[in-house]
């Protein structure tokens, strides 16, 4: 690989109930929660889109801080993440946008369901994240490469700030359609942006 941005079109993951209803702070599926979440995966299927830009980067340590070839950052979190690494995976993920249009939607007149079809986005884009990540593994064996786990802005020490620098290395606008807000907040809302080192297998 080299510099340039990729793109990537997945097949759908299959859907974790037991996921979704985590992120919907369910403590079990009761009849009345399984009907709704069902109603939620029907009326939300074939709205969703599995798109992820990427690219390959050099790491290194330069003056207490890690250059990650598309900014320099101090944070003991990241530092401790890509221990071992010489290369990085940068990439964004999003599932699009038509999911937010149910959530508001749903709002409206439902807050129970909106709420389902926030966490059913929310595993939808984690799965999205899990099928890269492990393209991504197993590509990265072929040429010697282990990776870690991914991680991202905002997580302990890391910046929040970074993600401008990502969206300007990956063109995730332009790419895959995701735009950063003033806030740093991500439109669709179901997109993720993260970081997988690569460390070389001796």
């Amino acid at each position: 690989m080299n510099g340039f941005v990729y793109i990537k079109a997945l097949s759908a993951p299959s859907i974790n109930r037991k996921e979704v209803l985590r992120y919907a702070g369910a403590l079990s599926e009761t009849e009345e929660i399984s009907t709704l979440l069902d109603e939620c995966i029907a009326e939300a299927e074939g709205k969703f889109s599995y798109n992820v830009c990427y690219k390959e980067l050099s790491v290194c340590e330069c003056d207490g801080a890690l250059d990650l070839g598309f900014c320099k950052v101090s944070s003991h979190a990241l530092s401790k993440n890509l221990s071992g690494c010489k290369k990085i995976i940068l990439f964004a993920a999003t599932v699009g946008v038509e999911i937010d249009r149910l959530i508001a939607r749903a709002s409206a007149i439902s807050p129970a369901k909106a709420a389902i079809f926030q966490a059913l986005g929310s595993e939808r884009v984690e799965a999205l994240c899990d099928a890269f990540n492990d393209e991504i593994r197993k590509e990265a064996a072929t040429r010697g490469y282990s990776t870690h786990p991914r991680v991202s802005a905002g997580y302990g020490d890391i910046p929040l700030e970074m993600q401008r620098d990502i969206f300007r290395a990956l063109e995730c606008t332009k790419k895959i359609g995701i735009s950063l807000g003033e806030s740093l907040l991500m439109s669709p809302s179901k997109s993720v942006t993260a970081i997988i080192g690569l460390q070389e297998i001796v």
